[in-house]
């Protein structure tokens, strides 16, 4: 079983931290922290479980999701991606297929570990992700949750991804990191 994702280990010189806000999803908290020459500082840090990103390709086409985001009050095109749901946990790559199969309906034959452990926001959250590009793919029903009811799939071939990144059609890090990644084509990281 996997370490409680919400639960982050004291850093060095960490003298206090509280609990400001949590909920199913994340926690906020407070910490002050003694730096290498005594000056005290606080942080704020939101600890969030680790997701994983799906490469899924076929035929030189990546699938993407397009769904509403809340906090940027838009909709955004990604990689399929997300976290366990409360109370359930399991290997980042058995992650990675729920994921894929939850969000598009595909399952995939072949799964390569394209990165270790990233960090998106590394100044304020403790969470980090894992990239997989799956190929081999095998279309079936998806299986939303509720919060992906208005989620919208599509096939999108390499020459339009890489002008929707231009244009600004896709914005989130984790796609963009992810596909730089596998066009890198750098071994995989533990």
């Amino acid at each position: 079983m996997a370490p409680d994702p919400l639960v982050s280990p004291a850093a060095p010189g960490q003298l206090t931290t509280r609990t400001v806000y949590q909920n199913n999803w994340m926690r906020v908290r407070e910490d002050t922290y003694a730096q290498q020459n005594g000056t005290v500082v606080t942080y704020g840090v939101v600890d969030k479980s680790d997701f994983a990103v799906v490469i899924a390709e076929e035929d030189g086409a990546f699938h993407l999701v397009e769904q509403f985001r809340y906090a940027l009050g838009r909709r955004l095109w990604e990689f399929p991606m997300g976290t366990w749901s409360a109370g359930q946990s399991g290997s980042v790559e058995e992650l990675a297929r729920r994921e894929l199969l939850e969000e598009t309906g595909l399952t995939a034959a072949t799964w390569r570990q394209v990165s270790g452990r990233l960090h998106q926001a590394s100044g304020f959250c403790s969470q980090g992700f894992t990239v997989f590009h799956a190929t081999d793919l095998t279309a079936g029903p998806h299986d939303r949750e509720d919060t992906e009811a208005d989620m919208v799939h599509a096939l999108v071939g390499e020459a339009e991804f890489r002008a929707m990144i231009a244009d600004g059609r896709i914005v989130d890090a984790p796609t963009v990191t992810a596909y730089a990644l596998l066009r890198m084509g750098l071994p995989v990281r533990a």
